[in-house]
């Protein structure tokens, strides 16, 4: 019977993380770090012989699957049969030497962990560059603002994306921190307390920790715990899915406002060359790639509740009830993650904006979007601000009406504020607020700027993630 697929890591992830995280992979890195542990008890002083180290080295990546699986069966203990697996296919038998099943699994699942956040942060920086380059690009491009998806002033198309841009920036800052401060477990043996390896050792406990020295340089992790137990806090995967997750909140809140702008036909996600919408609706161009970025989000709230359900759960020094939740928990949030990157990268560079279709849309709001700076005219005349806002509301709520009645075909509200004599303000006045209005949205461009000026100082801390580009998706 073949296995099982996991969906997330087939349809949606990159090679790169599938690389990390397949069952390949990790044993492959188990048999490094196992190698790392020997050659580094060989340099102190242990009894193992060069000959066994390079036998082991020679057979690392020959992964049979089912020889492993084989031998659990019987073991019932999945580090055991592979232990038993290396050990045969080397000829020798000297690893784990000193160690307990979480000495390895631990460091090997953190250095799992480490090496996909080193990915992602490379991947977020290749989305702000994207995000930053279609900002500049419509930087100057007024549309309609809405605030309760309901029309409200205008802004332009760079500066909406610049706001879902510098909350993705936010997100890299906390991937960043996280990322310099990861701790890792370290070689502390079945309680913490590094006793086996004392043992080892005949009680030398400079080389005892010499040894979790050169472990942990092999690991390449920033940062190692003193004081652990069985298990690291369950509470850093929970800080490293709540980063996976802060980071999709900005793509997700910029994927489902593409989306509504599709359905005006302000903007879209593209639509490849013989791409289908529709099985049934010739017609139809989806945002499909939208859509999945928002059901990523969704996924990753999932795996964070879950890993919320395991911080704060540790019993004693620790167990293992938490293996069969982080075994799904882990690799698939880097997968959803991953995923969700590839797809948003695919969006910034195949979409498109419509300025004829936005242009229109500003014609028809404009007088509405204009309100505000209307009333401050009044008030600036002499008119209090409550009469003022009741004036104008009543006015505008009945143009709006009169427009969804088809009762007028235009746009007539200012020609009704020229006629209440509530409103000292004339027709001729009112228009010009709006030409200046038509090319006025405040500070929009100055912000874009700004956004503009913070991802400069990342792309020139990481140069070769800006030019990162997406893998052909699904």
């Amino acid at each position: 019977m073949s296995a099982i697929p996991n969906v997330l890591a087939e349809r949606y992830a990159s090679q790169a993380i599938r690389n990390i995280w397949s069952a390949e992979g990790r044993i492959v890195l188990e048999r490094e770090f196992w190698i790392a542990v020997m050659k580094a008890q060989k340099e102190l002083g242990l009894d193992i012989p060069q000959e066994a180290i390079e036998a082991y080295e020679a057979v690392k990546s020959d992964v049979n699957l089912q020889s492993i699986m084989d031998r659990e069966r019987v073991t019932r203990h999945d580090v055991k049969a592979r232990i038993e697996e290396f050990c045969d296919l080397a000829g020798h038998q000297h690893i784990h030497k000193g160690m307990t099943s979480r000495d390895l699994t631990e460091n090997v699942e953190q250095l799992q962990v480490y090496r996909s956040l080193l990915i992602l942060r490379d991947k977020t920086i290749a989305a702000l560059s994207k995000l930053d380059e279609r900002a500049q690009q419509w930087q100057g491009l007024i549309l309609t603002a809405r605030t309760h998806n309901v029309a409200a002033q205008p802004t332009t198309f760079g500066k909406r994306i610049a706001m879902f841009g510098e909350e993705l920036l936010g997100a890299l800052g906390s991937l960043n921190s996280h990322i310099e401060s990861y701790t890792v477990r370290g070689l502390k043996g079945a309680v913490g307390t590094q006793m086996d390896q004392i043992s080892l050792f005949e009680g030398d406990l400079e080389k005892v920790s010499a040894l979790e020295t050169k472990i942990c340089k092999h690991l390449g992790i920033p940062e190692v715990y003193d004081n652990v137990g069985q298990v690291y806090p369950r509470s850093l995967d929970f800080r490293t899915v709540s980063v996976l997750t802060d980071l999709a909140a900005g793509p997700s809140s910029f994927s489902r406002t593409l989306r509504l702008m599709a359905g005006h036909e302000t903007a879209s996600e593209g639509f490849a060359k013989g791409q289908t919408g529709s099985s049934a609706m010739p017609h139809k161009m989806n945002s499909r790639s939208c859509e999945r970025v928002n059901g990523f989000q969704t996924i990753l709230k999932g795996y964070l509740a879950m890993a919320s359900g395991l911080a704060g759960d540790q019993w004693n020094e620790g167990d293992v009830s938490c293996s069969v939740v982080r075994r799904v928990m882990l690799p698939d949030a880097f997968y959803a993650c991953d995923g969700m990157f590839e797809t948003f990268l695919t969006i910034l560079v195949q979409m498109n904006a419509y300025p004829a279709v936005i242009e229109a849309e500003n014609e028809h709001y404009l007088p509405f979007l204009m309100t505000t700076t209307i009333m401050m005219e009044a008030v600036k005349a002499g008119v209090g601000r409550e009469l003022a806002h009741s004036a104008i509301k009543e006015h505008a709520v009945a143009t709006v009406n009169d427009l969804r009645a088809r009762e007028i075909s235009e746009n007539d509200l200012l020609k009704r504020l020229a006629d209440d004599e509530r409103l000292p303000l004339s027709l001729e006045q009112l228009q010009t607020l709006l030409n200046e209005g038509r090319e006025n949205a405040g500070t929009a461009r100055i912000q874009v700027d700004a956004f503009s000026k913070s991802i400069a100082a990342w792309k020139a801390r990481f140069p070769q993630a800006a030019t990162y580009e997406p893998g052909s998706i699904l």
